[in-house]
């Protein structure tokens, strides 16, 4: 089999009124040729807008789902070096670009969802369960300090990546360990320490693909951690746009201030480009509220950004992350963002 092909065509689905669809080339079933072992599944032009919390975006060319972690260890190992291969959670803190992804979209699943109780208040867990699962099983087994991920709507997987925190709380604070695969299927165990975590950042490649942690909290009432638990719950109903189709929290905040603020204060809250807006409840999430594609939710944050760094001089970085191409000739990032004059 010769190299990737990433060429992109264009076709009239047979159903919806004749709508076209942008799908990629269909090259699952030369893959599973090379990978005769792989337990997992392969799907072609898997729509991601069905999966991810924005619900935009173009389709993956290859979407693939291991079985667990020897298989994803043999599927990048055998997989083409130079073929593109990106990974994705829940999907919650996600913009899929409306031209789609080409190449591999790995997406873990049911193989790395475990949670298991370990002593000396630690729980080891899959990089696939969601956040707020390791918050209730921590609590079920009075394991306080891990309270915080009821109000992260992610994956571990994500919580690692980017060092995830929220009330007072972060990622680098209970992480006792990982594991991860890199790019050519080597699996590597790694400390606190070797993940070189920041602000909304760890320094682990971004090839490495997380598949497990091990988190220590402390010795905890089930009763008094379900009480935080509830005080994030109701914060986050309270002050968040929990119920529409947002992505969380857009912008990293700068060091010393917050988000929201300096976005509110260059009037932008509410601030609609197409089908998006900027949330009225909580100004530092976007919303899909009419329709919107992933243009439209990219160029609103670029509007943003350039609003905020002309009316204050500070320029905020995507918290976010913008994956894929847009459609043929179309721009991305900063050309995006719109002149004050020509508002939606």
């Amino acid at each position: 089999m010769g190299q990737l092909a990433f060429h992109v065509a264009w076709r009239r689905a047979t159903h919806g009124g004749g709508v076209s669809l942008l799908t990629f080339t269909d090259l699952t079933e030369d893959l599973a040729k090379r990978l005769p072992e792989l337990r997992g599944r392969l799907r072609a032009n898997a729509q991601l807008s069905e999966i991810t919390w924005f619900r935009v975006g173009g389709p993956a060319q290859i979407l693939f789902t291991p079985a667990d972690e020897a298989d994803l260890a043999y599927a990048l190992k055998n997989i083409p070096p130079d073929w593109p291969v990106f990974v994705l959670g829940l999907g919650s803190n996600l913009l899929v670009r409306d031209g789609g992804v080409p190449g591999i979209v790995i997406r873990l699943g049911r193989g790395f969802g475990q949670i298991e109780v370990l002593d000396g208040q630690r729980l080891r867990v899959g990089t696939a369960v969601p956040d707020v699962k390791v918050a209730r099983a921590a609590a079920d087994a009075g394991i306080a300090g891990l309270h915080f991920y009821r109000g992260i709507p992610g994956s571990v997987g994500g919580a690692l990546r980017m060092n995830a925190g929220a009330h007072g709380g972060e990622t680098k604070d209970v992480l006792e360990s990982a594991r991860a695969v890199d790019r050519q299927g080597n699996i590597h165990d790694l400390s606190l320490a070797d993940m070189g975590f920041s602000y909304r950042h760890c320094s682990i490649p971004r090839e490495f693909i997380f598949t497990s942690a091990t988190f220590k909290g402390s010795a905890g009432d089930t009763t008094d951690i379900q009480s935080q638990m509830e005080e994030v719950a109701d914060y986050r109903e309270q002050n968040q746009p929990i119920r529409e189709r947002t992505g969380g929290s857009t912008f990293k905040n700068p060091p010393g201030m917050s988000a929201w603020k300096l976005v509110d204060a260059a009037g932008c809250r509410g601030l609609r480009v197409g089908g998006a807006m900027v949330s009225e409840m909580h100004c530092n999430f976007l919303i899909n509220d009419a329709g919107a594609t992933g243009e439209d939710l990219e160029r609103l944050g670029e509007t943003v950004r350039a609003r905020v760094k002309q009316q204050s001089g500070i320029e905020l970085n995507w918290e976010i992350i913008r994956l894929g191409d847009p459609k043929e000739g179309r721009p991305v990032g900063a050309e995006l963002a719109l002149p004050a004059e020509a508002d939606h």
